[in-house]
């Protein structure tokens, strides 16, 4: 019986304190009084109890939601943006022992940088080039968080509050833009429907006839409305006179 409560006090004291479970996501760096003495992979891993201690890291990639920045472009104009940073630990030693809370400083370095990058585009580029500023964000959060084991993979500028008298403004810019649009395109087609007209004109001085056989049909149009009166034009007489000229020429050719 006595070794049997010396093989429970061992398991209860020894063996069961010193098991740690580390899961797939993460990575175990064990300490010894102190100081690093190597990394635990995924798995049931045992340690020293109350010699030595097993810190777990979390590799998966975290979000970071970055709070609105107030800030005045190279124009002058006040803006709030608010982005959000993708981030995973790519050593755990060093996001550890090299820095305190990271992403506290991550969060810190990042509202920096947006006020600072952001700060030197003019409101225009700002809203046209946010793959550009994105980019210049994460190289500026990755060059600064390298020495704590942290990999920046994206930065988002996720939202841009312009001041109200701005927005009213842009808005009257993209009226009077579409507006213009508008009167451009009508302009356009005037063009190129009098270009037609212009065609047909010279169409119908080189064959009068052509002339004669559209008043024929614009008059059948009118018959089909079922109107009560018709008005001859006075050159349909004319008309009439022409196409049996025409048909009266075109008889001899055909006989030949």
């Amino acid at each position: 019986m006595t070794y049997l409560y010396i093989l429970i006090a061992i398991l209860v004291f020894i063996v069961f304190p010193g098991m740690r479970v580390v899961q797939q996501y993460q990575m175990g760096v064990r300490f010894r009084f102190g100081r690093v003495i190597g990394l635990r992979s995924p798995g049931l891993n045992l340690i020293i109890p109350y010699i030595e201690l097993l810190r777990k890291v979390d590799l998966r990639t975290i979000t970071l939601p970055i709070p609105p920045q107030k800030i005045i472009t190279k124009d002058n104009v006040s803006v709030d943006v608010s982005a959000v940073a993708y981030y995973k630990v790519v050593d755990a030693v060093k996001s550890i022992v090299a820095i305190e809370d990271v992403m506290s400083a991550i969060n810190q370095i990042a509202q920096t940088s947006i006020r600072n990058i952001v700060g030197k585009f003019q409101l225009d580029e700002i809203l046209t080039e946010r793959e550009s500023i994105n980019s210049e964000i994460a190289k500026v959060l990755d060059t600064h968080t390298e020495a704590w084991g942290i990999k920046v993979s994206v930065v988002e500028i996720k939202d841009i509050q312009l001041p109200e008298g701005m927005q009213r403004a842009m808005a009257k810019q993209a009226e009077a833009e579409r507006e213009k649009r508008a009167k451009i395109i009508a302009a356009e087609g005037e063009f190129l429907s009098s270009q037609k007209l212009a065609e047909t004109a010279d169409v119908m001085q080189a064959h009068p006839i052509a002339l004669q056989l559209r008043n024929l049909q614009t008059m059948a149009e009118i018959s089909v409305e079922k109107n009560s009166t018709i008005i001859f034009p006075a050159q349909f007489m004319g008309t009439l006179k022409d196409i049996q000229q025409f048909l009266s020429q075109e008889k001899p050719q055909g006989k030949s």
